[in-house]
């Protein structure tokens, strides 16, 4: 009964050690796709707010509301 917990463990370990490897190989092919903290856990902010102006995009999206919607 001890071999057999002693082959789970390795067995475990094996598949821990492929799934490892997998990642490592998708990462190098395909890249980081997310990272590991969003923007405002890093205190980033858009590039808007980090000039202190709108950008030309907000100011042309502002410009569109009806001004039934309080524009």
């Amino acid at each position: 009964m001890t071999e057999d917990r002693r082959t789970d463990a390795e067995a475990d370990a094996a598949a821990a050690d492929a799934e490892w490897k997998r990642r490592k190989r998708r990462a190098e092919v395909f890249g980081e796709t997310l990272p590991e903290t969003t923007r405002d856990e890093r205190g980033e902010s858009d590039a808007g707010d980090r000039s202190g102006r709108e950008s030309a995009t907000d100011r042309w999206l502002k410009a569109q509301v009806p001004p039934h919607h309080g524009g």
